[in-house]
């Protein structure tokens, strides 16, 4: 069983995510934070199941994706460490 441990820039930017859904929709910045929690959380079990991301095919990172969030982490030797969370912007069509 593999440890998951978040970075503070990763946290960071997760909280800036939730803060700014929010401002519209304070109930889906909470559920969003709470899902992507959830889908995490699986990575202590199962460290490989997030899928590799398809611009970096040759690299240790893996991702999980709870849209609007891109979750990259990857593999220490019993941890799992959640490096960046990337937020998809539908305005633009594109990863931010």
């Amino acid at each position: 069983m593999a440890e998951v441990i978040w970075t503070e820039p990763a946290l960071q930017e997760l909280d800036a995510i939730a803060e700014y859904i929010a401002l519209d929709n304070p109930v889906a910045a909470s559920h969003l934070v709470q899902e992507v929690f959830d889908k995490t959380e699986r990575l202590e079990d199962f460290p490989q199941s997030g899928r590799i991301p398809p611009e970096l095919p040759n690299s240790v990172y893996r991702e999980v994706v709870v849209p609007p969030c891109r979750i990259f982490y990857r593999e220490d030797d019993q941890r799992v460490l959640i490096e960046l969370v990337h937020q998809y912007s539908a305005a633009s069509n594109k990863w931010c």
